[in-house]
């Protein structure tokens, strides 16, 4: 069960980074007008990221085992087709359908180590190895993404998932019992389902969308506005039904709360770091697609040892005792890159904090996802584990694109090295910003000692509020 979760968490992450250093290769290819070619990566994040609390909720209502089934073949479908694809819409509608089904699959993954380990050291261990093998997938996608354009074609980047998505499915089949079939069938809050995929949705489309229209666009503003709506009322709508996609008593325990607020924030720190780096070493320091996937080695090999590392310290403490700490050393790594200089090197300017910056990330991703999933009932594990992904895609998500308008504005119409450098330096310094405040986040809030107590599950409708609301 700990293969196929983790080689399915592997597939996914590797899917988010893999196809960046592709993206010139595929627009001439399939002939993408130059305002297109961003919804290759744009339409995967967008429906991924929109169906995770439903992914979440249905693998609690229709099984784990048979959503991460599902959701595996239709990512590993998908793969398919978008290698094959003729045309720019065939793989932009090939990129949505590998979102969806990895919106299925990554909660329902998580929520079946939840419910096997059971919390403790040997959930802690389960989690590190799901955590550094998600951490080296998006890593390693870089270099296999500058590997594969460069020498077998683009189509590969997409192809490649195949023999990892049937390993996979080989072990889930395998190795993964059905579970037991619920004892009272509740059924699927539809409305809540609706306006939480409509409004993570919209929130991730206009987000994505400022790199062309910018953030005071009226466009931006309305659809911004309207996922605002839709998300308030999905809040609504949740205390008023008695199996809720979303229990919001769960976020009256200090650790679900506060590990979800830190895991938006260090993706936001993280996927900037990697789309800042990248940058640097391709359009200042000049290196090729592969050299630049060569230099994110050491940074997978930080990653790796990091979450090894917070496994160790997490199987005896509690988690704080490694996030804290990670996320210091992390704020440290990109407070260091943003010393990148135009007339550097990997060696004086890369390396000493990719792997301060790596080993610091990794002791942040370990625990969190134990912090996230601490007290939760089995029933409720796929919630929890959809909460967090959706956490975390969003962090990710909205980072990015804030910090790369930011690094626009500094930069501005420039395009020489220097110009592009500086816009870098001031994204790695906002990132480094991020991290120190997921460490507040990890002293305030994250409780000192772990407890057992599984959070609360009310018995009617009127207690399925966030604590402090009138009955």
């Amino acid at each position: 069960m700990l293969a196929a979760a983790a080689a399915a968490q592997f597939v996914f992450a590797l899917d988010m980074s893999v196809v960046n250093v592709a993206l010139p290769a595929i627009r001439t290819a399939l002939g993408f007008a130059p305002l297109d070619l961003s919804w290759v990566v744009h339409v995967y994040a967008l429906t991924f990221g929109g169906f995770l609390l439903l992914g979440g909720r249905a693998c609690d209502l229709y099984g784990r085992r048979r959503l991460f089934l599902l959701g595996l073949a239709v990512f590993g479908l998908c793969s398919l087709a978008g290698g094959l694809a003729q045309t720019s819409w065939q793989l932009i509608t090939a990129r949505a359908g590998q979102g969806l089904g990895a919106a299925a699959a990554a909660p329902a993954a998580l929520a079946m180590l939840t419910t096997t380990f059971a919390e403790g050291p040997r959930r802690v261990r389960a989690l590190g190895v799901w955590s550094a093998v998600n951490a080296a997938g998006g890593a390693l996608g870089v270099l296999a993404g500058g590997l594969l354009t460069e020498y077998a074609g683009w189509r590969w980047v997409m192809l490649v998932n195949l023999p990892v998505v049937a390993a996979a499915l080989a072990l889930a089949c395998a190795g993964v019992p059905a579970g037991p079939q619920p004892v009272r069938r509740e059924r699927l809050d539809v409305l809540g389902a609706v306006l939480a995929t409509g409004g993570v949705g919209l929130l991730v489309f206009g987000v994505v969308r400022t790199d062309t229209l910018g953030w005071g666009s009226p466009a931006t503003v309305a659809t911004l506005a309207t996922a605002a709506t839709l998300l308030v009322a999905f809040a609504f709508a949740e205390t008023r039904t008695p199996a809720p996609l979303l229990r919001l008593g769960l976020l009256r325990s200090r650790w679900i709360a506060g590990a979800n607020v830190l895991v938006f924030l260090a993706a936001a720190g993280q996927f900037a770091a990697f789309y800042f780096v990248s940058l640097h070493l391709q359009q200042v320091l000049g290196m090729s697609a592969a050299a630049t996937g060569a230099a994110f080695l050491p940074f997978s090999a930080g990653l790796v040892a990091g979450t090894i590392v917070a496994t160790r310290v997490t199987a005896t403490r509690t988690p704080r005792m490694s996030l804290v700490p990670g996320a210091l050393l992390a704020a440290a790594g990109l407070a260091w890159f943003a010393f990148i200089s135009p007339d550097g090197g990997f060696l004086t300017d890369v390396l000493g904090p990719s792997v301060i910056t790596s080993v610091g990330t990794g002791l942040v991703l370990a625990p969190v996802a134990a912090a996230a999933t601490t007290g939760i009932v089995l029933r409720e594990a796929g919630m929890a584990s959809g909460l967090m992904n959706s956490s975390r895609q969003l962090g990710g998500c909205i980072g990015l694109a804030a910090l790369a308008t930011l690094a626009a504005h500094r930069t501005g119409t420039a395009t020489d090295p220097a110009a592009l450098d500086d816009g870098y330096a001031l994204g790695l310094a906002v990132a480094a910003a991020l991290f120190l405040l997921a460490a507040a986040v990890a002293i305030g809030v994250l409780p000192r000692r772990r407890t057992g107590t599984p959070v609360p599950r009310p018995a009617a409708p009127a207690e399925n509020r966030l604590e402090g609301t009138p009955s």
